[in-house]
């Protein structure tokens, strides 16, 4: 499955360096913005594969409001 995110990215002392948008957590640098690309690549899907719930099946899932 593919997802559409927003790599807002600068430039800093020669790399570019850049975020998603909408992930807060996924940042990443590149020599290339083609380089900054595939790493932020990279970086979403470390955190995605992190943030996966173990494979028990004794895990609960609720839905909590929090404030923002």
């Amino acid at each position: 499955m593919l997802a559409n995110f927003t790599l807002q990215y600068w430039l800093d002392e020669g790399w570019y360096v850049g975020k998603l948008k909408e992930v807060p957590g996924v940042f990443s640098q590149g020599k290339t913005i083609e380089e900054l690309e595939e790493n932020i690549r990279d970086a979403y899907k470390c955190l995605i594969d992190v943030e996966q719930p173990p494979k028990n099946k004794n895990v609960l899932v609720r839905e909590i409001m929090v404030g923002v």
